[in-house]
């Protein structure tokens, strides 16, 4: 994982209170792996102030190796986060001069080495300058040895127009193998466009894989070897929506790993992903978010809950 790893102030469970709880959607990925027996090391710019030793304690805490993260300088980033009566989020954040997007190339040397089979990142940290540039980079040299996973999960108050991060976007998609995107992502990106329309574009531009979360309505997928098709959600009570993209994408990538389907050797067979296979990988990704929509903020499942909440689903 590469990215920012920052904290959230979020709804406390007592009213008009807020709660500190580390985040940063390449971080809750790398948390999310972690907790899912996946060896997964966080490439992020941690600030060597509280809420920054904070996050250390999270991340170490969930199995995320940081012998590659940077002790930052500047000071942690923070988002605020409101939950709307859907449990759907939005933020308002402090970041300016912050920790995460001050990467330098020298700061990643090395970062590739030893078995990496895949790199995933996104989010703000592909966007914000200036280190947006060099992760952009390091994501293009690890295409010849690792699987390229992205989000781009979409943050509109930071980003810029919507033109110049779709531009952004279809720049990676000639990079990237695995995409996981939102129909929130897409609605901001390309209003007005069809899931499917994108999907089908999207996978002209070389990604083998590429999924759109649709939220409680489900998810499509589609490979670059002609599969596609639709899954439904999982139903459940929702507490909020805070990193369930995170958790899906986790669980998908941690389904591929244990499927021997990541690393440059694996590509031809990630392109050729069998229907049942994409189905099987879908159904546990969305099982992984909706287990975080029903806890309160980022909360990445662990494999035992994963074998657990179907039985709490079905009544059992």
């Amino acid at each position: 994982m590469a990215g920012e790893a920052l904290v959230d102030l979020v709804p406390a469970p007592v009213g008009g209170y807020l709660e500190v709880v580390p985040g940063g959607s390449p971080a809750n990925v790398a948390v999310g792996l972690a907790r899912l027996g996946v060896p997964t090391r966080l490439l992020a710019r941690l600030a060597d102030d509280l809420f920054g030793r904070r996050i250390r304690e999270h991340l170490t805490a969930s199995g995320v190796a940081l012998d590659h993260a940077v002790t930052a300088t500047e000071q942690t980033s923070m988002a605020v986060v409101a939950a709307g009566p859907d449990g759907a989020p939005s933020y308002d954040f402090r970041v300016v001069g912050t920790a995460d997007w001050q990467w330098t190339p020298a700061e990643l040397v090395g970062a590739l080495d030893g078995p990496v089979v895949a790199l995933h990142s996104g989010s703000l940290a592909s966007t914000m300058p200036p280190g947006a540039a060099v992760l952009r980079d390091l994501m293009a040299r690890a295409a010849a040895t690792a699987t390229i996973s992205y989000d781009p999960n979409c943050r509109p108050l930071l980003m810029g127009s919507p033109a110049d991060v779709l531009a952004g976007v279809r720049e990676l998609l000639g990079v990237v193998d695995v995409v996981k995107v939102s129909a929130e992502d897409l609605d901001w990106l390309s209003p007005g466009v069809p899931p499917e329309a994108v999907l089908a574009d999207w996978l002209g531009r070389g990604p083998a894989l590429v999924v759109v979360t649709l939220g409680a309505d489900g998810m499509l997928g589609g490979t670059a070897g002609g599969v596609s098709l639709r899954r439904p959600g999982v139903p459940v009570t929702v507490v909020d929506t805070v990193g369930a993209g995170d958790s899906f994408s986790a669980a998908l990538l941690a389904g591929l790993y244990r499927s021997g389907l990541l690393g440059a050797s694996a590509r031809p067979a990630l392109r050729a992903l069998a229907t049942d296979t994409l189905g099987e990988l879908l159904d546990e990704a969305a099982l992984a978010a909706a287990i975080t929509c029903a806890r309160r903020g980022a909360d990445p499942p662990t494999i035992d809950d994963l074998l657990v909440w179907p039985q709490v689903v079905d009544g059992g």
